[in-house]
């Protein structure tokens, strides 16, 4: 900055040298001419031609002229600019208020635009991203699922449209490194998922399809900023052992810095997927990634996939007869982002009301200025200033307000980001979001923007003529007309217009979250804690060691002091964690190429519903004869009855699970109550498996205590330790915070946009404050003689108040109007909640209204304590 400001005052002074040499030379032509035409009596454009020819020639001065003009734009600017400065030096007040109501908007404005480039528009740091896919099965619009061991192994082997293809699967398992075990996510993949990624290694080597057969030693590629904290650094972390659910895994390659992040999947550890021979279709655990071929098109790998997925239909129709099924790609973009972009378009809009709220508001407030300015302005024009100088003159003064109010915006976009930030779970990448150069320049181009707007009312009335009409009409002020009032009143609506549509959406969102808070999620987490567990499979191959592993937990845990009960379940309830499972009803089954029905599945033991209190309506609750060679049995909720079992009772019903028609069919053994595991806002239907039934490696143990759940997590800890030290014991705590913590998304979201809604009505209410103190400054004389004449006090405010509730009232009906409109944007994120729910867009609107009502009393109040003679004195 420095270097640029030197650079400008050279440039100037070479300018202002050039300009006084050529002067310089004028003067010296002129001199030469008059003394030719006096002393050889030549006409004067003679004389003043030969004295040209003497001083360089016509053509170097013509040049020279040229130049002159070409570079006195830059010292008018330069001069213009001075003016402005100095000019709003004198009004330190009018200065900063409109900086600061600019900054708002512009910085508002800049963060969204630096969430949206980087979330949005940049491109994924991969080669060709375009051509990335991820596939999945999908049966209907909207409803697709991740792949089978099957789907990938016939993807793989048969696919004509991918140069790569390979899958991953997620997975929360114990790691050490040589200290204390800790939970961590890895995710395992396929030596074709780096291939398709396009990712290089930066130390060692990727996965390779060696690393893929079954049986192969462990080995596993870790990130950059995992082998420098963990590992002793990224060039000696290759051969390292890392200890990864039970078992060692040889350090083969370290990623380059910054790949915390590969397709979406955020993990430090990136161990090799040896996939087993599948003997049926299911389960569908894996996420297939894949690139097209250079020149194949997303249609024609969905016609390639179409054509596989028949194929494994009939290959697999035993166990799964859903003919609609198909293998379908989409973009790995979209996948990515999701809902970021609807997010963000929400963002968006209202960021650029706020900005146009802090345009209006600036304009306003310039006109005010602009007729406070009257001698000034009418003074110049008599001294011969044209209207195109001191037009110039007040744009230069309001693109410098403008500049002014982009670099305050700056630091508010700063705040605006980390508020983004905040709310982070709802819009990924949003890690990758900084204020850089673009974002600076994009703050600079709105901040002219807006300047050059802003001016634009006041150099309109500058040009009809305003100063010549003061000037005729002695005192009058610039820009004081009737249609200049109008304008003025015209911006305070649109104010108001602007700033309901993000009062409502508040409204809702706020109403929506309220809602949310008092759902019932079918359980008392007041007095309960949790524990997440990961049995090693190294430890704990079999189904003998896993489930004598949760007999002797649950029981270990009731025994610890200050424990009331403990239970165990697959599923965190009040997440959207839940594993949903396929199923088909015996007496029922679903016709020959129609999908079949989904729900939650949830293993758990007995001990998990009467830990949680989740009533029992029907039947029983597990017992030790549910065991793994019993029958298979189940319960089900009361949502799942009411959605798949109106028809009779659902006790003794049985089912096919997981499309599986050659397993033993299961029989419903029980009814409970509804429990949340999609979400609270998601339904409440779920299907439970005894724990002894379903190989539970992974599942959350839930204690109830007798007093603070805090204080009984180390207890609780300490029992476990007892039976196996080696788990990973660190993801434990209190379930009600947990459980609220599920609506932090939701509280984000309407908090920000409840942010920028206060803005709007702030600087809505302001402008109306404005234009009616400026009002009764400029009708003192007149409300002075009203009170003379016999005005009571509460006739002048009720005029001051009629005045300005006009124009609050039609941009409160017309923001109402565009409410309705923009409302239809919230309707994925409300529960419960129309999008024209209305008692909040009718609250919203009396809201708005009554602080229209407030910022107008205020300045009637004080038009109606002017005093007759005071005002009279002063005209």
């Amino acid at each position: 900055m420095p270097s640029l400001w030197r650079r400008l005052r050279a440039l100037f002074a070479r300018a202002r040298i050039e300009r006084e040499m050529r002067e310089e030379m004028r003067q010296h032509v002129d001199l030469e001419a008059a003394e030719l035409a006096r002393t050889r009596g030549l006409a004067a454009s003679e004389a003043r031609r030969q004295a040209l020819i003497a001083f360089g020639g016509v053509a170097r001065f013509e040049e020279e002229h040229r130049d002159a003009r070409g570079t006195r734009w830059l010292e008018d600017f330069a001069r213009d600019l001075r003016y402005a400065a100095r000019s709003l030096a004198r009004s330190p007040a009018f200065t900063l208020s409109a900086a600061a109501v600019l900054a708002l908007g512009i910085g508002s404005t800049t963060a969204i635009f630096s969430a949206v480039d980087a979330v949005v528009i940049a491109r994924l740091p991969y080669p060709h991203d375009e051509q990335l896919v991820r596939i999945f099965e999908q049966n209907a619009p909207g409803h697709r699922w991740n792949i089978s061991n099957a789907d990938f192994l016939a993807v793989d082997a048969e696919q004509r449209s991918f140069s790569a293809v390979g899958s991953m699967r997620y997975g929360e398992v114990a790691i050490s490194t040589g200290g204390d075990p800790r939970r961590a996510v890895v995710v395992r993949a396929t030596s074709g998922f780096f291939r398709a990624i396009g990712v290089l290694a930066e130390h060692g080597r990727l996965l390779e399809p060696r690393d893929d057969v079954r049986g192969a030693p462990n080995v596993l590629v870790v990130t950059h900023e995992f082998a420098e904290h963990e590992l002793g650094g990224a060039a000696a972390a290759v051969g390292k052992s890392v200890t990864v659910d039970g078992a060692a895994a040889t350090v083969v390659g370290v990623l380059p810095p910054g790949y915390r992040d590969l397709a979406g999947a955020r993990t430090d550890l990136w161990p090799s997927l040896q996939l087993e021979t599948p003997t049926r279709r299911g389960p569908f655990q894996n996420a297939m990634v894949a690139r097209l071929k250079e020149g194949v098109s997303l249609a024609a790998a969905r016609g390639d996939l179409s054509a596989i997925s028949r194929r494994l239909t009939e290959r697999w129709s035993a166990d799964f007869p859903d003919t609609l099924a198909r293998l379908t790609p989409y973009t790995l973009r979209s996948v990515i982002l999701r809902d970021a972009p609807r997010t963000l378009s929400i963002f968006s809009a209202a960021v650029l009301m706020v900005l146009l709220i802090a345009v209006a508001n600036v304009a306003s407030l310039m006109l005010v200025r602009v007729a406070g300015r009257s001698r000034e302005l009418t003074l110049r024009a008599v001294l011969g200033a044209s209207s195109g100088r001191i037009a110039r003159l007040l744009i230069t003064e309001s693109v410098a307000v403008g500049a002014l109010g982009a670099v305050l915006g700056i630091a508010c976009a700063w705040v605006v980001l980390h508020a983004l930030a905040w709310i982070g779970p709802v819009i990924p990448r949003l890690a990758e979001v900084t204020l850089d150069a673009r974002a600076v320049g994009f703050a600079a181009l709105v901040g002219i923007a807006a300047g050059a707007i802003i001016a634009v009312q006041p150099v309109a009335v500058l040009l009809r003529g305003a100063p010549a009409s003061a000037l005729r009409g002695g005192d009058r002020e610039v820009g004081a007309g009737r249609g200049t009032h109008a304008l003025r009143g015209a911006l305070v609506s649109t104010q108001f217009a602007l700033a309901l549509p993000l009062l409502a959406g508040a409204g809702l969102l706020l109403n929506s979250f309220l809602r949310l808070e008092r759902v019932d999620a079918g359980f008392d987490a007041s007095p309960l804690l949790y524990v997440h567990l990961s049995l090693p499979r190294g430890a704990y191959a079999d189904d003998a060691a896993i489930n004598t592993f949760w007999t002797r937990a649950i029981a270990r845990v009731r025994e610890t002091p200050g424990i009331v009960d403990a239970g165990v379940s697959g599923e965190m309830p009040g997440e959207m964690s839940g594993d949903f499972d396929n199923f088909d009803l015996l007496d029922r089954p679903v016709p020959p190429g129609t999908s079949e029905p989904t729900t939650v599945a949830a293993p758990a033991d007995a001990g998990f519903f009467t830990a949680t209190r989740v009533p029992l309506l029907e039947g029983r609750l597990f017992t030790e004869g549910d065991s793994a060679n019993a029958p298979p049995v189940i319960i089900v909720s009361r949502s799942w009855v009411r959605r798949f079992s109106r028809d009779r009772p659902a006790l003794g019903r049985q089912i096919f699970q997981g499309g599986c028609r050659t397993c033993p069919p299961t029989t419903i053994v029980g009814v409970v109550g509804d429990v949340r595991f999609q979400g609270l806002a998601g339904e409440g239907d779920a299907m439970y498996n005894p724990t002894a039934q379903s190989r539970m490696r992974d599942a959350n143990l839930f204690a109830r205590t007798s007093g603070d759940p805090a204080r009984e997590v180390e207890r609780v800890r300490g029992a476990l330790r007892s039976l196996d030290p080696a788990l990973a014991l660190d993801d434990a705590g209190p379930l009600e915070p947990r459980v609220r913590g599920t609506l932090a998304p939701q509280r984000h979201l309407a908090t920000l946009l409840g942010g920028f809604a206060i803005a709007a009505v702030v600087l809505a209410a302001v402008g109306i404050f404005g234009m009616l103190s400026y009002l009764v400054e400029s009708r003192r004389r007149e409300i002075g003689v009203r009170v003379a004449l016999g005005a009571r006090r509460p006739e002048v405010i009720a005029m001051i108040l009629r005045r300005g509730m006009a124009f609050a009232v039609p941009g409160a009906a017309l923001g109402l109007a565009a409410a309705l409109l923009s409302g239809r944007w919230l309707a994925g994120v409300l529960y419960d909640v129309g999008s024209a729910d209305p008692a909040t867009l009718i609250g919203v609107t009396l809201v708005l209204l009554l602080v229209a009502l407030v910022a107008c009393w205020l300045p009637a109040r004080r038009a109606a304590g002017v005093a007759p003679m005071v005002a009279l004195r002063e005209e």
